[in-house]
């Protein structure tokens, strides 16, 4: 497979939850490039200069569809079967944690497209392994 210059970006207008009765909204932007294949980029974007980002795996992303997937610093569930419309994602670091309200729609339909650029489980054709060992080798 060749590798594409292409990407799928997505902003989402997410939930970030708060408590059962409070919520604020929040801007994401999904980000997939195939120069990566196996992660997707999310940018939050909240009163800073800059974005916070955080890689998640796409394969994980994807497996939140299904079910419930993940475990420690990203966990991911669907509420869909249960009558709610969303994507429950916890995040987790050393300041605390967050959860994310997406509407599953916007999220399905982002990994649709990705997987239409680089079909899941083809990730590894687009890895130039020669570099990445270079790259982990020493040069002698």
């Amino acid at each position: 497979m060749k590798k594409s210059s292409k990407a799928v970006e997505r902003h989402v207008a997410v939930q970030l939850v708060v408590s059962h009765a409070y919520s604020l909204p929040l801007c994401v932007r999904l980000r997939y490039a195939p120069a990566d294949p196996y992660v997707v980029r999310a940018a939050f974007f909240v009163d800073c200069d800059e974005p916070v980002e955080w890689i998640l795996g796409r394969d994980l992303l994807a497996d939140g569809l299904e079910g419930s997937a993940g475990h420690a610093d990203v966990r991911i569930w669907s509420a869909a079967g249960r009558g709610d419309e969303s994507i429950y994602i916890a995040l987790g670091s050393s300041a605390g944690t967050a959860l994310l309200e997406v509407p599953v729609q916007d999220f399905s339909s982002f990994l649709q497209d990705t997987q239409a650029l680089v079909p899941r489980g083809t990730e590894s054709e687009l890895i130039d392994w020669d570099a990445e060992l270079a790259h982990l080798l020493p040069q002698g």
